[in-house]
């Protein structure tokens, strides 16, 4: 059954909608709905938080009567299975819409076209595909954990010119400006978790919170702490229990019982995982952090994990600061350790490329690429 050409006004304002809940809905998607009818905005709405109200149930209660006859623009393909809420396909059918345009298919099983097809099946005219991409983009973070199980991770870094993300004495305060380091933030403000190596607590005693000027409502990712061996000392700023959200410890069986012990004592979640070459396996940390429903996780550094990670092929995103200066140092560490690639031609390359200045500083962010996507 086909619907209308779509108009592709109505479905922008719809995704804008639904940016305004970034970092707030998981492990549920961000969703924007906006119902029209002869060709003016009758009601509109976009998911807040997950266990309130969807999209289409914010925008159908704003229409009222409105919604009879009138025409949805929705991000996402409405859900038809009881999660926290009932399923929207039935409030959609009962309000009478006559049309739904949907930017994307829901890529969760539960789902995956047997919203669209309800829809159809009680008479409302559908069609999918109007800024799909905007839309995948806007939810690569639910995508990716509702399709393997495991979070978006983004990696990222601040460095020099020459690629050193500290002096050789290991200062690296401040190789980014304000700008980028409020950006930073921003970042933390919008992720379900942050890690770090343990090599980062002992340089840089980090506490891993979210600092943004005049933020009302601020959201403190969990804290994770790469640390196989415990060798984070107990009163690491990281591990304070006055300290807003929650810290993580992955290690592996090697960290003695009673350090784990005492980590707990303080509050502090010790999660024992398998071990690669006397390291947390980090596919199998992935896969642990996915249960939890941490649908996305920013690797902060230092050098080796994120080589680690990149090693592993487990980066989807990169967000790296390069700041106008040169550091020099023939043993100054750089932001990626790890073995690296071979050749050139397997290197590790970024698409949907941002390049923008932030204060000094130029900020490079884009989607990994599988290192051989091109000659598939």
């Amino acid at each position: 059954m086909h619907a209308q050409q779509p108009s592709e006004p109505f479905m922008r304002r719809a995704l804008a909608l639904a940016e305004q809940a970034r970092g707030r809905t998981s492990p549920n998607p961000m969703v924007g709905a906006v119902l029209v009818k002869d060709g003016r905005i009758v009601g509109e709405g976009y998911h807040r938080r997950a266990g309130e109200p969807h999209a289409e149930i914010e925008a159908l209660r704003a229409a009222g009567e409105e919604a009879r006859g009138a025409t949805l623009y929705v991000t996402l393909e409405p859900c038809c299975h009881y999660g926290r809420t009932p399923p929207c396909t039935n409030a959609l059918i009962a309000a009478g819409v006559a049309e739904v345009h949907m930017a994307m298919l829901d890529p969760n099983p539960r789902v995956a076209g047997k919203g669209r097809a309800a829809l159809e099946a009680a008479g409302i005219r559908t069609t999918v595909g109007l800024c799909e991409d905007e839309a995948r983009a806007l939810n690569a973070a639910f995508i990716k954990w509702v399709t393997t199980g495991r979070p978006l991770v983004i990696a990222k870094f601040a460095m020099s010119l020459d690629g050193k993300i500290a002096a050789h004495t290991g200062d690296a305060r401040w190789i980014s400006g304000e700008t980028s380091r409020i950006y930073a933030h921003h970042l933390r403000n919008e992720v379900d978790a942050i890690l770090v190596g343990v090599q980062t607590v002992l340089a840089d005693n980090p506490r891993l919170t979210t600092r943004l000027p005049n933020a009302t409502d601020v959201r403190h990712p969990v804290r994770i702490v790469l640390d196989s061996r415990g060798r984070a000392p107990l009163d690491a700023e990281v591990f304070q229990p006055t300290l807003p959200g929650r810290t993580l410890v992955a290690t592996t069986s090697a960290m003695p019982a009673s350090h784990r012990a005492a980590l707990e004592a303080q509050g502090v979640d010790v999660l024992v995982c398998p071990s690669v070459h006397g390291r947390v396996a980090l596919p199998a940390l992935l896969d642990e952090l996915g249960k939890c429903e941490i649908t996305s996780l920013l690797v902060e550094g230092g050098g080796t994990v994120l080589g680690s990670f990149f090693d592993a092929g487990l980066v989807d995103e990169v967000v790296a600061f390069i700041a106008p200066m040169v550091i020099g140092g023939e043993h100054a560490p750089q932001p990626v350790g790890g073995h690296g690639v071979a050749r050139v031609a397997d290197a590790w390359r970024l698409d949907d490329l941002r390049v923008e200045r932030l204060g000094d500083d130029i900020l490079v962010r884009g989607r990994v690429r599988h290192p051989h996507a091109e000659n598939e």
